[in-house]
């Protein structure tokens, strides 16, 4: 479980990443001109033509930019911040690691850690998203837009970002019920025993037994 969980998280954060520098968060098409597509990101807007291929350029201001685009800039990089806290917490915190090996309270202090900071990840990162795709489907039934005017549409970005908050959300989840699971007095016997084998046996005025 603790392996699938860090598993799951690993893989939301790094499609966390992608999602908030790619420039696929919005399409639009022109019905004038089918060859020429456009989209939009956080960070750039890009043209696509046929015959001149992809042209971006970033946006100037970051005061001129919707609410919803500048507020999700800020969700992405702390949701992106709090995964990689997760990973250094919960790597920590695994059975396999040899960190704090006699101390399992502790090392499942920092795996619940990890799966919180997994969790709030998740969700700062399926927020901005849900609100990017929210203003787009109002802005797209908008009536007083004409008709004439291209329409933005939902873009890559925004389903890549759905399942990277999903996945860290689920993976933090799994490493709270494996840390939650875990027996303390099996790991701390375990641990004693191990002990026991690397000081090698005495006898009990402190020599060691030559019989051994």
């Amino acid at each position: 479980m603790q392996f699938v969980g860090l598993s799951l998280s690993l893989l939301g954060w790094v499609l966390s990443i992608i999602t908030t520098y790619l420039p696929h968060w919005k399409n639009r098409n022109l019905d004038l001109n089918e060859m020429e597509n456009w989209t939009m990101g956080l960070w750039q807007a890009c043209v696509i033509q046929e015959e001149v291929g992809r042209q971006c350029e970033d946006f100037e201001s970051f005061l001129a930019l919707p609410a919803e685009l500048r507020i999700s800039r800020v969700l992405m990089v702390l949701s992106n911040g709090l995964g990689f806290l997760g990973l250094l917490v919960s790597g920590f915190g695994l059975d396999c690691s040899r960190l704090a090996e006699r101390q399992q309270s502790l090392k499942t202090r920092m795996l619940i850690l990890g799966g919180i900071l997994f969790w709030t990840s998740g969700i700062t990162a399926i927020v901005p998203v849900s609100w990017v795709a929210h203003v787009t489907v109002q802005e797209f039934w908008d009536e007083a837009i004409p008709e004439i005017v291209p329409r933005w549409e939902f873009g890559e970005a925004l389903f890549l970002g759905w399942f990277a908050g999903f996945s860290l959300v689920l993976g933090g989840c799994l490493l709270n019920c494996a840390a939650c699971s875990t027996r303390a007095p099996l790991a701390s016997s375990h641990y004693a025993v191990a002990e026991i084998q690397t000081q090698g046996p005495y006898l009990e005025d402190g020599t060691a037994d030559p019989t051994v």
